[in-house]
């Protein structure tokens, strides 16, 4: 048994429960009333462990696969995205690993098609950066990275496409050459390579 101490409302539609005065879960409004939860009454074990262990995790499941219909997500992405629908940790837990087993959400996949396709316009530390910001382990990154190994020419071509688009000129003013630079290496660029694209670039 517990006692239900507070009702917030979230939306038109949802509102937080807390019980015994600690935030339990989000339920509609037409379950509450179908469990009849209201503020000062009592809800039964039974009522609250139906609402944990079944309810809620079938609806995050359902959510996660809405979600990977779109496009695909990493484990941390999907787990920041339940957490914002104020799912319990057990949830999520349940629900991710749901998603995994059937290979919905894979780290690796994810990590080895988006260097795939960046590889020709981003820096390598720039996707670096990017993958472990949306939670692929750093030992994941540079194994992949390693495997994906270039000439080094690579990135001096993509320097001089965004010299280019800058309207660069080895002619500018020191100011500007300055400002572009500081650009280049901001998108993850070596310093030696925008240093020697600059000193021999022509458009």
């Amino acid at each position: 048994m517990g006692m239900v101490t507070k009702i917030q409302e979230l939306s038109k539609s949802r509102s937080k429960v807390y019980i015994d005065g600690e935030f339990s879960f989000v339920l509609y409004h037409g379950e509450l009333r179908h469990y009849g939860i209201e503020e000062g009454s009592e809800i039964e074990e039974s009522t609250r462990k139906e609402i944990l262990q079944t309810i809620l995790p079938k609806r995050a499941k359902l959510r996660c696969m809405n979600l990977l219909k779109s496009r695909e997500y990493t484990e941390k992405q999907l787990r920041n995205k339940l957490q914002q629908g104020f799912y319990p940790e057990a949830v999520v837990d349940e629900a991710i690993q749901y998603v995994k087993s059937f290979r919905y959400v894979d780290d690796q996949r994810y990590a080895e098609s988006y260097i795939a396709y960046h590889l020709a316009d981003k820096s390598r530390q720039r996707i670096r950066m990017d993958l472990v910001r949306k939670g692929i382990s750093k030992e994941m990154v540079e194994k992949l990275l390693v495997e994906t190994e270039g000439t080094g020419e690579e990135e001096k071509e993509q320097i001089k496409r965004l010299l280019y688009k800058k309207r660069y000129s080895v002619d500018m003013d020191l100011k500007e050459k300055q400002k572009i630079y500081g650009y280049l290496l901001r998108k993850g660029y070596r310093n030696d390579d925008i240093q020697q694209v600059m000193r021999i670039v022509q458009f």
